[in-house]
């Protein structure tokens, strides 16, 4: 059998970074320029780059060059790697200056307001060594990241498909519906989620596990969420339920109690509203990432079901 993988031998970063010149370009010549090479020394690695691919990356006209297919795969690849070796030099230079560890940890907007800024202070009060990178992301992109072991830790929220990554319980919030003073849910203090449905909603933007909750409840009462406003956090949510532009549904513990014009928070009669936060952890992270596992475990605060 003839072996078609690629052989990484036959293509350096050098050729890599051509490669993403000339496709974000457009132009041979122009992105060999930009990289300091004869177009005839560009032209012949991006052949051999495609020789060694084994396909076409680029297509060649009179107006320049454009991507085939394989091309948008490459280049996405060509960025990661580039991205993966800038964070490998930074975390290089951190170690020759005195860390001692890096952690990647990748939270859900939840995890990251109600339960990490306390967490994160007292963790780097304890290693101040180590350093801590904290991204806020979508649930099933925290996943994946962990199991890929691009983060090293994970929080998400329960109901995200998790494959065959190992998880344990961290926290539990609780949602609530949460609306105006002068909305017709205000003088209520409990509401079952079907009598929500006949509102407009206030939602975060899709793919985010707290809509994907919410729409497969509508969905179980037979309904359809009509989400008339998506914002991209949940400070801008309460600012759209306060000018009652809609209803929300919340954690509790994100809603803030010093406003001038409080919201009116009303209990979810639902189980599933009162939602766990997972942690993963990825097979491949650092004794300093296994520090911060064993610190975030001392916060865990989950009820037996």
């Amino acid at each position: 059998m003839v072996n078609t993988l690629l052989n990484p031998a036959r293509i350096d970063f050098v050729t890599l970074r051509l490669f993403c010149a000339v496709a974000q370009i457009g132009s041979l010549t122009r992105g060999a320029q930009a990289c300091g090479l004869a177009v005839s020394a560009a032209s012949r690695r991006i052949a051999d780059f495609e020789e060694s691919a084994g396909t076409r990356l680029l297509e060649r006209s009179a107006r320049g060059v454009s991507l085939t297919a394989a091309g948008h795969l490459a280049l996405q690849h060509a960025l990661r790697l580039f991205q993966g070796f800038e964070q490998f030099s930074s975390e290089i230079q951190d170690y020759s200056q005195g860390t001692r560890g890096h952690v990647h940890l990748w939270a859900n907007m939840s995890a990251l307001t109600e339960f990490l800024p306390d967490c994160l202070a007292t963790f780097m009060g304890q290693f101040p060594d180590i350093r801590v990178e904290l991204e806020e992301q979508l649930s099933g992109d925290i996943v994946r990241a962990v199991v890929d072991g691009v983060a090293d830790i994970g929080i998400f929220a329960e109901n995200t498909p998790t494959g065959d990554l190992d998880v344990e319980a961290f926290q539990e919030d609780r949602l609530v519906a949460v609306c105006s003073q002068e909305h017709p849910l205000g003088q209520r203090t409990h509401v079952r989620f079907s009598e929500c449905l006949q509102y407009d909603f206030v939602g975060l933007n899709r793919g985010s596990s707290l809509l994907e909750l919410t729409s497969r409840a509508a969905e179980e009462c037979g309904e359809v969420m009509r989400v008339r406003i998506q914002v991209r956090s949940f400070d801008a949510m309460c600012q759209m339920v306060r000018a009652n532009l809609g209803i929300a549904v919340l954690p509790v513990a994100v809603l803030r109690t010093d406003q001038t014009k409080p919201l009116k928070v009303v209990r979810l009669e639902e189980a599933w509203a009162q939602r766990r936060l997972l942690l993963g952890v990825s097979k491949t992270c650092s004794s300093a990432a296994l520090l911060m596992r064993d610190h975030l475990r001392t916060f865990s605060r989950v009820k037996e079901r």
